[in-house]
């Protein structure tokens, strides 16, 4: 819809935006109700802030707005009061005040449909993913790996590859490094020197994995990403949330999740181009887990992602402390910002509230450095994208309420949702079918059977041979020695072959032999002939 003027300021139909807050006026009075297009949500967007100033409340309305919109929406519950969201909200003097205050008339308040994930199929549906799909790059990171251990897991999938052996679980992928290390030299002299130390470094990693619950995620069946895509009949997005409470206790295992779910929405969905509103916002909560000590490679696959889903219709929103935690190369893709209050004690901090600063469109009402760290509970300086994707004037803006709870779930309420959701019992057991790890063990149960055929054949053979001999005419044949023999003494066996010259003496020797054999014979017979006569 064509956007048209009103008090000096690009609006939209309520179809077309969502409802973020109300800015204010230099004397903190009300200025305008603020809003985010939707059609620009998959421009990308960043929420920052101290802690306690607001950012998951804000995650929170802004995942409300959107299923609300009829897209879907994916975010992690890192500190489980999240989920919340699936029941309706309840009527709070300070919740009242807010919505007066930015003129949300009615304030009316709302469940949302949700679908609640774990990995550890605790406080949600299991979520899994097979090796093959997480890939070598994923699994170097999240195994900490060299760039020589990284060298033999890529070499790992090759193997697989041209083998056939499907990779679903951290077993397949053990049972193939033990292959590679039983035919090691082969390998190496195919794709280059495999080290016993770096196998071994691998199969530690592997084992550190398990034992942090790894092995929950890797395995089948896997998750569908169109399961994240759902609505319900009457027009919402479903809100997914994942249980991440417990999986905070391996930043790493988080980060190098939600980037392959971000790498899987990249390489499966089509283009769509830009949409008149996402299909599906994805919310990367605690981001700088995502970035701290990842490698430069790992780097450009991020930048390359944020780049290029947007045209398959993605947001991503990056929630994180500080601005700096997320590298300038993904920073600039972000069109939609909501920065809430930073603290400026530390040279790093005072770093920080500059570079948020300089990252807005300029208010002259208000400097934005000095704004940063006066806002309030609550409040943000917002800015957003504007008409042909414009980043619009920054504004001190006091957030909405949300219409859900705030606060998370009873245990009992959780579960009675699970029992409704539309995925219930499509996860929850674990499916084991033959994969690399069955594959290579009937192998080498094959080869040892063939082993033990062959072991028999010898002892057949060399039973048959000790009963029968052969005329020794050179002096080289020892096999008319019986195995007896043979077991106590070692012959040096003569060569069998001839020189150059040995076989024209031979044939020499032939010839005038059968010369002189036939001159004879004419003697004698001519001997006889005179005599009869």
């Amino acid at each position: 819809m064509t956007p048209i003027q009103r008090n000096e300021a690009i609006m939209w139909d309520v179809t077309d935006r969502i409802f973020l807050g109300a800015s204010r006026t230099p004397d903190d009075s009300f200025q305008k109700q603020e809003f985010m297009a939707l059609r620009y949500a998959n421009r990308h967007g960043l929420i920052t802030g101290a802690t306690g100033t607001g950012k998951t409340v804000s995650l929170q309305i802004l995942a409300e707005a959107f299923s609300n919109a009829g897209v879907p929406v994916f975010c992690a519950d890192v500190k489980g009061d999240l989920s919340g969201i699936a029941t309706k909200g309840e009527a709070k003097d300070f919740l009242l005040k807010r919505a007066e205050a930015v003129q949300l008339d009615p304030y009316e308040f709302q469940d949302f449909p949700v679908i609640f994930w774990d990995l550890f199929g605790e406080k949600g549906h299991p979520i899994r993913a097979t090796i093959s799909e997480m890939g070598p790059l994923l699994l170097s990171r999240l195994m900490d790996l060299s760039d020589a251990q990284e060298g033999i897991l890529n070499i790992a999938f090759e193997i697989a590859d041209r083998e056939g052996l499907l990779l679903l679980d951290l077993e397949d992928l053990r049972s193939l490094l033990v292959h590679i290390g039983e035919n090691r030299k082969e390998i190496s002299l195919e794709y280059g020197n495999v080290h016993v130390s770096s196998l071994g470094a691998i199969q530690r990693s592997l084992l550190v994995l398990e034992r942090e619950g790894a092995e929950h995620f890797f395995g089948e069946p896997a998750l569908r990403i169109k399961d994240l895509m759902r609505t319900t009949r009457d027009g919402l997005g479903a809100i997914n949330v994942l249980a991440a409470d417990k999986l905070m206790m391996n930043p790493r295992l988080y980060a190098t999740f939600l980037l392959w779910l971000l790498s899987e929405l990249f390489e499966e969905l089509p283009e769509v181009g830009d949409p008149e509103k996402p299909r599906l916002v994805f919310f990367f909560d605690e981001a700088h887990l995502l970035f701290d000590e990842a490698p430069k490679v790992l780097l450009e696959r991020v930048e390359q992602v944020v780049r290029l889903i947007r045209s398959k219709g993605v947001g991503v929103f990056f929630v994180t402390q500080n601005p700096l935690d997320v590298p300038d190369s993904v920073l600039s893709q972000l069109g939609n910002r909501v920065q809430h209050a930073l603290r400026a004690y530390t040279p790093r901090e005072q770093k920080a509230v500059k570079v948020a600063a300089e990252t807005f469109r300029p208010n002259p009402d208000f400097d934005s450095y000095e704004a940063i760290t006066q806002l309030g509970v609550g409040e943000a300086l917002v800015s957003t994208l504007e008409a042909k994707g414009i980043p619009g004037v920054v504004q001190r803006t006091l957030m909405r309420p949300p219409s859900s709870r705030l606060g998370p779930l009873e245990d009992d309420e959780r579960r009675d949702l699970m029992k409704l959701s539309p995925v219930a019992g499509q996860y929850d057991e674990t499916i084991d079918r033959e994969s690399a790890a069955e594959m290579l063990k009937a192998r080498a149960e094959k080869a040892a059977e063939a082993a033990e055929r062959e072991k028999q054949s010898a002892e057949t053979r060399d039973e048959r041979d000790s009963r029968w001999t052969l005329p020794d005419f050179d002096g080289s044949d020892d096999r008319r020695k019986t195995s007896t023999s043979r077991s106590r003494t070692t012959t040096k066996r003569s060569s069998s072959r001839q020189t150059v010259t040995e076989a024209a003496m031979k044939s020499l020797a032939r010839s005038v032999s059968t010369q002189l054999g036939r001159a004879l014979v004419r003697g004698i017979l001519g001997s006889l002939k005179k005599n009869l006569r």
